[in-house]
């Protein structure tokens, strides 16, 4: 008979992986994620899979999923020694996809690995997903810690988003309504949010061994130390943008994420019309001038990599564009009139920066 006492596993856990150790850390993730349980899980941590049913007053529900990680912000985050935001980011990463649907986020499911499972770390992780969750009003409903020495290096962590909506069939926002003479409403972003940390992070170790950044220091127009500013968690959409939704008409949402505007807004547009912003209608957060001036970065890819402090873009009726900016600065968004939706002929691009452009008051 086995002696309760001894490892369960004594090779394998020789070969990277405790089980002991790993296991124990279950009863501490039921603590973190049951705060944000909702009312329509049916099923708790611990199980093979995850159960929940759509809120019944959803009369024809459609289901949208969506997934999304961190990127390699993570690194920079090990780099800092700080793992408590990126959780966040890799929830907001995932429902702001679904936000722009119309879809409001229900439940979310994380995949997270290491070399080792090293518990302070995760336990980190964790909080920062069950915050991103509350934040998103959904329930973080299971994941998977995997052990997996020899595929990860020591320290190294990768983190992995899930998560599925719910939004009525004759609600989805899919852009097609978008028509000439529409507004587009920007909000602002909290920094990069998780997009371009490949470029940053090479600008950054290149400025800090040149003498021109400390990481842990402040640099000139940033209001807090460059590793804050860089770790500044995504900005969470969801709830604001549902607030509208239930008042207002919403024609497209467009998440500004990977490929700045190029890559993003045209994704909403239909045939036919264009989007004509200017760059120059909301004040850009002093980090974007850190990063262009230290990289020697021209404006065009600027825009192209970062999200330049608009993290999400409303397309809106114009009559309605000074109720609606009223509404989200009251639910604590910053909200400008960034640009106008206009007529375009087949052989004209989508998008046109235009500085000279003066969007409607």
């Amino acid at each position: 008979m086995t002696d309760p006492k001894e490892p369960t596993a004594p090779a394998y856990a020789k070969a990277g992986v405790d089980l002991d150790h790993d296991e124990s850390f279950i009863d501490e993730v039921k603590e973190i994620v049951r705060t944000t349980h909702r009312p329509e899980v049916l099923s708790s941590i611990g199980g093979f899979a995850g159960l929940f049913k759509t809120p019944d007053r959803y009369k024809d529900p459609v289901l949208v999923a969506a997934t999304d990680g961190v990127g390699t912000k993570i690194k920079l985050a090990a780099q800092i020694g700080r793992f408590d935001t990126i959780g966040i980011d890799c929830v907001a990463m995932v429902v702001n996809d679904l936000i722009v649907q119309g879809a409001e986020p229900l439940v979310f499911l994380d995949y997270i690995a290491m070399a080792r499972l090293e518990k302070k770390i995760a336990a980190d992780a964790l909080r920062g997903l069950a915050e991103g969750c509350r934040r998103a009003g959904c329930a973080l409903l299971g994941g998977e810690t995997a052990t997996m020495p020899g595929v990860y290096r020591e320290g190294d962590l990768e983190m992995v988003g899930f998560s599925v909506g719910v939004v009525e069939r004759d609600s989805i926002i899919d852009g097609s309504t978008i028509s000439e003479g529409d507004s587009v409403i920007g909000l602002s972003s909290s920094g990069f949010h998780s997009n371009g940390y490949s470029l940053v992070r090479s600008i950054l170790d290149k400025s800090i061994a040149a003498g021109e950044s400390e990481l842990f220091g402040t640099a000139p127009g940033l209001k807090s130390s460059l590793a804050s500013e860089l770790l500044a968690p995504t900005r969470i959409y969801v709830k604001p943008i549902l607030n509208l939704l239930r008042d207002f008409t919403v024609h497209g949402l467009c998440h500004i994420t990977g490929g700045g505007f190029d890559g993003n807004i045209p994704r909403v547009l239909p045939r036919g019309v264009r989007a004509r912003i200017n760059p120059a209608a909301w004040p850009r957060p002093g980090v974007y001038d850190w990063i262009q001036q230290c990289g020697e970065l021209d404006k065009s890819e600027l825009l192209r990599v970062f999200n330049c402090g608009i993290g999400m873009v409303i397309v809106a009726p114009e009559a309605q564009t000074k109720d609606i900016c009223q509404r989200l600065e009251g639910l604590g968004e910053r909200a400008y009139v960034i640009g106008t939706i206009e007529r375009k002929n087949p052989d004209e691009a989508a998008l046109l920066m235009d500085a000279s452009f003066r969007p409607p008051a």
